[in-house]
């Protein structure tokens, strides 16, 4: 039973194989696989890394400027080891930070890293050593909980509150 098809069905599978495809390579891009970009890599150590995965943006001053390419966990120290991709033309201080950020209380977790004053550079494939772990908001809501904040003695007994 051969059926002969319209030019309407044949050009709207056209459009639907082509919204596929331009799905496909944008979900290439978002999720990093879409190849080797340009850059150069950086690492970084972190006591925890809860909530940063593969992919992950890494901004500076709010604007993106590179991701998250590996994350592995170093059996001797036990700390989460990041590797970074950053774009190239940037050069960072040799003294500068990153930490873990929240875009908001239900945000996403993205890395921000905070320029030091050095004259000197990172060169590519070099560690920034000063970093800031996560902080868990659950941990954050036990504390004022109990009131177990640290650094705050417990009240003796008889003794008012501030």
């Amino acid at each position: 039973m051969a059926q002969g098809y319209s030019m309407t069905e044949i050009a709207l599978g056209a459009a639907v194989i082509a919204a596929a495809a331009g799905f496909l390579a944008y979900s290439a891009q978002v999720t990093g696989f879409s190849g080797p970009r340009a850059g150069y890599e950086l690492t970084a150590s972190f006591r925890s890394a809860e909530g940063v995965g593969v992919g992950t943006d890494v901004r500076m001053a709010g604007v993106r400027i590179g991701s998250v390419t590996e994350m592995t966990l170093n059996p001797e120290t036990f700390r989460a080891d990041l590797r970074l991709s950053l774009i190239d033309g940037l050069s960072l201080p040799e003294d500068s930070a990153i930490s873990v950020s929240a875009e908001g209380l239900l945000g996403g977790t993205y890395l921000e890293i905070l320029p030091g004053g050095s004259p000197f550079e990172l060169p590519p494939g070099a560690a920034i050593e000063d970093t800031q772990s996560a902080i868990s908001l659950v941990t954050l809501l036990l504390r004022f909980v109990t009131g177990s904040g640290e650094g705050a003695a417990p009240a003796e007994a008889g003794e008012a509150l501030p």
